[in-house]
């Protein structure tokens, strides 16, 4: 898994040079706009950018989604169209960027990182927008539309979005952004608690490899959600007059659900961190385990094997020495050998299991 990925120019381009960069699995383009007042609403899909120029003048709300890769050439005609700054269409065709919000004349470019979930493991999807005083362009790339929810709010006027203006609508796709991290944290939560149990009952090497993977992925998280908080708090500032007072108060209960996935965050790295200790002190603590026990068994047979050295030197008991070994000839001196090494030993274990070291 890449954790940090960044597309970029060759070092001295010129800055807001747009460079084809079609990866092999991109989608076709699709153009999906949603013109909008109060009492009526208008979908349908545009094949070239030359349609969107009726939209300019009339007196609504668009919003225009670009769902798939975008060619230097969709993104000059509608920079053109609609005033965009260059360097802000080389950040939407140079994907992978860090979060942020840029202000150029009279339109805010925000760029977010959609958290995404699959059997690969965690990255990153880039989703840009621009807002005007009557439009939002909103560009992503991924194969499944975020926004299909905001979609339908709008076809069954459901909530207040198409009561308002361009701003809300960028709340609440900027909202549907932010609140996609809660579902993911959960399911990684969950993971946690399954890999906190594995660690408690069997760690093995394979447990240490997902300690390690899920320490990487809560970084990539970090790396993706830590910016969203100050873009938040930027459009919350925005003294640029495109966001409205009443607007700004919705903005202030997303900036609460930046803080919560970050806090979230952060508890999940912290009990990472423990999971990795806990492991370590549980090798730790087999080691020890296992080199107890083969104390113990050492320990037993030091005396029987000095017991048996003894009594295999070989001195005969036939000799006219006093210092011979009568039990040699004894009628029951190897089973009294036997009696006498068994008691040995089940002292030695009455003994340590009374120490409770066994």
């Amino acid at each position: 898994m890449a954790i940090f990925t960044k597309r970029y120019h060759a070092p001295g381009t010129s800055p807001g040079t747009l460079v084809e960069r079609a990866p092999a699995t991109a989608r076709p383009l699709s153009i999906q706009v949603i013109d909008y007042t109060d009492s009526e609403i208008i979908e349908t899909e545009a094949s070239g950018v030359d349609e969107l120029a009726v939209y300019l003048e009339k007196p609504t709300t668009t919003w225009i989604h670009f769902n798939g890769y975008c060619s230097p050439d969709v993104l000059h005609q509608l920079g053109s169209l609609y005033g965009l700054h260059a360097l802000a269409l080389e950040d939407v065709i140079n994907t992978g960027q860090r979060p942020k919000i840029d202000s150029y004349e009279h339109k805010l470019f925000v760029v977010l990182s959609r958290p995404i979930l699959d059997d690969t493991g965690i990255h990153s999807e880039q989703i840009s927008f621009f807002l005007g005083s009557n439009f939002v362009l909103s560009f992503y790339s991924g194969v499944n539309n975020p926004f299909k929810n905001v979609r339908k709010r709008l076809q069954n006027h459901i909530g207040k979005i198409r009561g308002r203006r361009a701003d809300y609508l960028l709340y609440t796709l900027v909202d549907t952004v932010v609140d996609e991290a809660f579902p993911l944290l959960e399911s990684y939560g969950e993971f946690i608690e399954a890999l906190d149990h594995e660690v408690l009952d069997q760690p093995s090497k394979s447990t240490l490899q997902k300690v390690h993977e899920a320490k990487r992925e809560l970084l990539l998280i970090r790396r993706m959600l830590w910016p969203q908080r100050e873009i938040i708090n930027t459009l919350i500032r925005d003294e640029d007059g495109l966001l409205e007072e009443n607007t700004k108060i919705y903005f202030r209960d997303c900036y609460d659900h930046t803080i919560q996935t970050m806090e979230l965050v952060e508890v999940y790295r912290e009990v990472i961190s423990n999971i990795l200790e806990v492991y370590l002190s549980a090798l730790s603590h087999r080691t020890n385990e296992v080199m107890r026990v083969l104390t113990i068994i050492a320990t037993i047979f030091i005396p029987l094997t000095f017991i048996v050295g003894v009594y295999g030197m070989n001195f005969s008991s036939q000799s006219e020495s006093p210092w011979a070994m009568p039990e040699l000839s004894w009628y029951y001196g190897y089973p009294l050998l036997w009696l006498v090494m068994i008691c040995l030993a089940g002292g030695m274990l009455y003994y340590f299991k009374h120490k409770h070291w066994l």
